[in-house]
């Protein structure tokens, strides 16, 4: 399981002209899923992502978490963190993990998220239109 973590000031995500969710203040965040993912990386993962300190505190130090600023996440399924571009230019996507597995992944990491904080989202396999503000830029990429 991969999670792309964004500081973000705002973020929104749009879908057939629609916005799906949409945040101030918080993370943004990609994820994606690869064979062997369950709900023990998932829960690893959300504890990761609640309490990674990347805000600033009164000295202007990375020392807070999105739970101690009062923030929020937009979550965004993100099956190309599993791209492969060593051989040739077209990407392979064989260690994403196919999509009712990743579907159901991504659903119950939502859900643990949202016990601890709220949680926007997109749609899962939808194009997506993804617009954010990322604050610093603070930008960092979490593994299981």
């Amino acid at each position: 399981m991969r999670v792309l973590v964004q500081r973000a000031v705002d973020a929104k995500v749009v879908v057939d002209g629609k916005e799906t969710g949409s945040i101030d203040n918080g993370l943004m965040i990609l994820v994606g899923f690869t064979d062997g993912d369950n709900e023990k990386t998932i829960d690893y993962l959300v504890n990761k992502v609640i309490n990674l300190r990347i805000f600033p505190d009164e000295n202007n130090v990375m020392n807070k978490s999105v739970l101690d600023v009062g923030g929020s996440i937009l979550s965004v399924s993100q099956f190309t963190l599993y791209a492969d571009t060593r051989k040739g230019n077209r990407p392979s996507y064989v260690k994403a993990l196919g999509g009712t597995e990743a579907s159901k992944l991504y659903d119950l990491f939502n859900k643990k998220l949202g016990e601890h904080i709220h949680v926007e989202t997109g749609i899962f396999g939808a194009d997506m239109e993804v617009t954010l503000t990322n604050m610093g830029p603070t930008t960092i990429m979490l593994e299981k």
